[in-house]
């Protein structure tokens, strides 16, 4: 085998440099939240590698800029694994006086190799617009030239690939926000079974990142529901160890559904969270979404249902242990917190979910 021949540059005698990486280029993307989980996305955010710059829009997005792996077939997987915001969309805009005008020749080209780039990381089977007027001449056949151009069908309420297009926000312009994936980042892949007043998996994953991550900790879950609370804590990371219990057997089969589909192993068991029989001091973190009075409970029985609970709690939470609720019924709740001692109570978060405005609570001993 001949041997490598030296270098004759002014290097001579040293080892051939390794080729440099291809360079990194930053994109332009948004991140959409909760209305009231902004913070809790946009920490989440920053914890991401090669992101830079952004902050809040007046509309409450956050835009910022990310820079993909280029040697990663999609260098984006890393901005849908985020689990506090809504959607990412990348956003790409134009210095036109109306969207009239993104049908002109060179920019409509420009428009379509942008959307071309989106569904070739994202893999979008459909696509939806979102748009002041969609139903307008411009935007019907700005809808035609998309599905033409990219041989894409137009789904008007399904469509994977949402397109929202609106005036820039900060500068002159229309700006064209795609979704980098095909649901939202809300929509966990492992939810097969879902209940009536199941909880949004974003406000889980705040409800547990503002009460503190600590792998020493003994979780509880009463009232558990589909399981969101105890599937979004374990995929966090180490634990000590973690429970579920619900009285409806429908409900805990239900996540026992959702455990599996998660690949995660969790104890969930059929009892009712004020008769648990468990020993004192079992738990560092008790973590409930409690009956709303709505669709599920009443608000004649939440006002027996509170008091117990918040007595029972204290029982079964160790001395520096941590109690986390979210609720809608505010006022009954802040009630039975002045009328006891055992606890004291901080407000995490208010957010808009479905129609209601339910805040979450931190109480310690």
């Amino acid at each position: 085998m001949p041997r490598p021949t030296r270098s004759t540059s002014r290097t001579s005698g040293s080892r051939s440099a390794k080729p440099r990486p291809a360079p990194r280029r930053y994109e332009h993307f948004e991140l959409e939240a909760l209305k009231g989980l902004e913070a809790v996305a946009e920490a989440e955010l920053r914890e991401v590698p090669y992101v830079r710059g952004g902050g809040p829009l007046p509309s409450g997005g956050v835009r910022f800029q990310f820079a993909p792996d280029p040697l990663v077939k999609n260098g984006w997987e890393r901005l849908a694994r985020l689990r506090g915001a809504v959607a990412v969309y990348r956003v790409h805009s134009w210095d036109v006086p109306r969207p009239k005008a993104l049908l002109g020749h060179q920019v409509l080209g420009e428009v379509m190799a942008y959307l071309r780039s989106v569904i070739e990381m994202g893999g979008h089977q459909s696509f939806r617009l979102s748009a002041a007027g969609k139903d307008s001449e411009t935007f019907t056949r700005l809808t035609q030239e998309i599905e033409e151009q990219l041989g894409l069908p137009h789904h008007p309420e399904e469509g994977e690939l949402l397109l929202r297009v609106r005036p820039c926000e900060t500068e002159p312009g229309w700006e064209i926000l795609a979704r980098i994936t095909r649901r939202p980042l809300s929509a966990r892949a492992w939810r097969e079974c879902n209940m009536s007043g199941g909880l949004n998996a974003t406000i889980a994953y705040a409800m547990h990142r503002l009460s503190g991550q600590r792998e020493r900790d003994r979780i509880f879950n009463p009232m558990s529901g589909s399981g969101t609370l105890l599937i979004e804590r374990a995929l966090m990371g180490p634990l000590d160890a973690i429970v579920g219990v619900d009285i409806d057997p429908d409900a805990v089969k239900c996540a026992q559904t959702n455990i599996r589909a998660a690949k995660r192993e969790i104890e969930v068991a059929q009892v009712d969270a004020l008769n648990t029989g468990l020993p004192d001091r079992s738990f560092d973190l008790v973590i409930s979404d409690l009956p709303w009075g709505d669709a599920i409970g009443s608000h004649g029985g939440n006002e027996a249902l509170y008091p117990a609970f918040l007595q029972e709690m204290a029982r079964l939470t160790a001395r520096n242990g941590r109690l986390c609720i979210l609720t809608h019924e505010i006022k009954l709740f802040e009630r039975v917190l002045a009328a006891q001692t055992r606890w004291h109570a901080r407000e995490l978060f208010q957010v808009y979910s479905g129609g209601h405005y339910p805040k979450a609570y931190l109480l310690s001993k």
